[in-house]
């Protein structure tokens, strides 16, 4: 163990005389001490901005006056998803997708204002985020400093001294990599301090701890195969070229390949073709404005019966709110089919991207990074079904009151004069049936287990590239 350590600490003092490799690692703290702070900055503005509109929409629409219910059905109510905790670290889908809804009857309206358009203020760094500093960057600082571990001794003639002496290959790649594991250890430090921020915040410590592992994770899957390729070439020259190959391959031909191939292979269905045929199932239900449409002629002779009326104006209920009740319901059910059937296309396209996490790390980590911190496409979709649900909530309490606290006659001659117009409001108590809205994300376990595939991709890149380090060790000779 001790000619381990003293590997160790001559592999550190090599670096620490090397002026370029501190520039360079200097140079890359810099740049993300930078990055992180920018996008935490950025992430905490977000969260308390949509916190804050989130307020005021509620207020705005509980302070309504007096009105005809359904004109409060298309007033509509505005939502926003706050940024998770973590995301100060792995904004992931974030800045791409809608981040605010607007709820209104009769409708699922697309989420709007994604980041990614007001990100000038960061010119051409707007991209840059403390998770793409580590997926991308970090594997450079480690094939700087780590490609000439053992080429190096080959070069100066001292590995067949070092050997003759009794060391085995296997143990000075052990104390090498023991120098680079120590290394990418002190890299994430700025992971931790985000994990702390993040659990002030709210965040659980089984999702920070696993964000955190699972960099450490892909950081010694660079750090093996950085120390095989030194182990197995004849020259610097030869190290550097090959690891920067498979640099430009994995983080960046790679991932490229697998959404280019998955978008070529499972395409999602066109928006114009999918619309056309849901407006044609939506024309069938019947229009819910309409008490004489006949597709509702079963529900009307039901009411009659129940209330033993003559005519609907009899009734001790205003029809015209029953079947809104009835039409919304019909409708929801119809979208809520195709809403569902997007997402889950879209869910199988991303399926099939992460797969290729078995090809490349790169994209095994982004994909485990986004599902620890909540900012993936299953937490947009969990985001969307939220909404959803209060949509039709908030829709069919105006509805119901509608049917009860507004009579049939009042409201359809509410267009007579102003006195019927003033009759066919009703109290603004009755919009108190919309509840506050506060996104939730997937529990911290849930989290771990959605990643779970990738983790196991990062773990078995590094169970075998740490059994070909050791093959390669064990070949090094006097």
């Amino acid at each position: 163990m001790s000619a381990t350590l003293t590997i160790t600490t001559d592999e550190w003092r090599y670096w620490l005389r090397s002026k370029l490799a501190l520039a360079v690692v200097a140079l890359f703290v810099v740049i993300l001490v930078g990055v992180s702070a920018l996008t935490n900055l950025r992430i905490e503005a977000e969260a308390h901005e949509r916190e804050h509109h989130q307020e005021v929409s509620e207020e705005t629409f509980l302070d309504q006056p007096d009105r005809h219910p359904h004109r409060m059905v298309h007033y509509g109510h505005y939502v926003f998803r706050a940024p998770m905790p973590l995301a100060i670290f792995d904004p992931g889908l974030d800045a791409i997708t809608g981040q605010t809804l607007f709820l209104e009857g009769h409708r699922q309206n697309s989420a709007t204002f994604s980041a990614s358009a007001s990100s000038a203020d960061l010119g051409g760094l707007s991209w840059l985020t403390p998770a793409l500093m580590y997926q991308l960057f970090a594997p450079l600082l480690v094939i700087l400093l780590g490609h000439g571990a053992i080429v190096r001794e080959r070069e100066a003639g001292t590995l067949p001294a070092l050997l003759a002496q009794g060391l085995t290959g296997r143990r000075l790649v052990a104390g090498k990599l023991l120098a680079l594991a120590l290394f990418v250890t002190l890299l994430l430090v700025p992971v931790l301090i985000s994990g702390v921020i993040a659990l002030s915040a709210g965040e659980r410590v089984l999702a920070a701890a696993s964000l955190l592992g699972v960099y450490l994770v892909y950081l010694l899957i660079w750090v093996a195969l950085t120390l095989l390729v030194s182990t197995l070439a004849e020259n610097r020259a030869t190290a550097i070229a090959v690891l920067a190959a498979a640099w430009l391959a994995l983080t960046l031909v790679l991932p490229a390949a697998a959404v280019n191939t998955t978008t070529q292979t499972a395409p999602l269905a066109g928006k114009i073709e999918t619309e056309l045929t849901m407006l044609t199932e939506i024309r069938d239900l019947g229009d819910g404005h309409d008490v004489d449409d006949s597709v509702y002629n079963d529900v009307q002779a039901s009411l009659l019966a129940e209330y033993g009326a003559a005519s609907i104006e009899e009734l001790d209920i205003n029809i015209r709110g029953v079947l809104a009740q009835k039409a919304e319901a019909d409708l929801t059910e119809t979208l809520n089919v195709y809403a569902d059937r997007r997402m889950a296309a879209e869910m199988r396209q991303s399926d099939r991207v992460s797969a290729h996490g078995w090809l490349t790390p790169t994209l095994a980590v982004a994909v485990a990074s986004r599902t620890l911190a909540g900012t993936d496409l299953f937490h947009y979709h969990r985001f969307l079904r939220q909404a959803e649900a209060l949509r039709i909530n908030f829709v069919q309490g105006l509805n119901r009151a509608h049917a009860e606290a507004l009579s049939y006659t009042d409201d359809i001659n509410r267009n007579r004069d102003e006195a019927s117009w003033e009759r066919a409001r009703i109290d603004a108590s009755n919009w108190q049936v919309l509840d506050s809205f506060q996104y939730e994300s997937a529990s911290a376990s849930d989290r771990v287990a959605g990643a779970q595939w990738s983790i196991a991709m990062l773990a078995a890149w590094i169970a075998v590239l740490t059994l070909l380090l050791a093959w390669a060790g064990g070949r090094l000779k006097p």
